[in-house]
């Protein structure tokens, strides 16, 4: 079995190892297709900057079965629906679920907030413009004895 090599393991790359093991979890998270969001860019308003917005479709889950959490560079959102015992179903097509939605986000985002109405569970992050830093490095001379 041959592997394929790394596109982080060229030479001017350096540090780039976090990176690809990012790649990793994110590529082994993004099969399980559950439950389905969109990803949209809201363009800059007024005094606002632009945004990214995740929206999640979560019918049928109220404020209180849900969590939004920031875990280091993670968002990591889950849903946990408990089932009621005392309910009697004669058909039962809706299945109370449990989800964990992970999205990994740039060093530099920032999480502004989350909404839920009519099913549908709004993220909005900011990217701050960075400072551009440029920075002369001096070179020493091991010549001079």
């Amino acid at each position: 079995m041959t592997t394929r090599p790394s596109p982080f393991g060229h030479p001017f790359l350096l540090g780039f190892d976090e990176i690809e093991q990012a790649l990793d979890r994110v590529s082994k998270a993004a099969s399980d297709g559950y439950p389905p969001y969109n990803i949209e860019r809201v363009a800059r308003s007024g005094n606002e900057p632009e945004r990214l917005r995740i929206t999640l479709a979560v019918a049928g889950f109220t404020r209180d079965q849900l969590d939004v959490m920031l875990e280091e560079n993670q968002l990591v959102v889950r849903g946990r629906q408990v089932d009621e015992k005392s309910r009697q179903f004669l058909h039962r097509g809706i299945a109370a679920r449990q989800f964990q939605r992970t999205f990994l986000l740039a060093d530099g985002m920032e999480v502004m907030g989350a909404d839920l109405s009519n099913g549908l569970l709004s993220i909005d992050l900011i990217r701050p413009e960075p400072e551009r830093v440029v920075r002369k490095i001096a070179i020493a001379s091991r010549d001079d004895v």
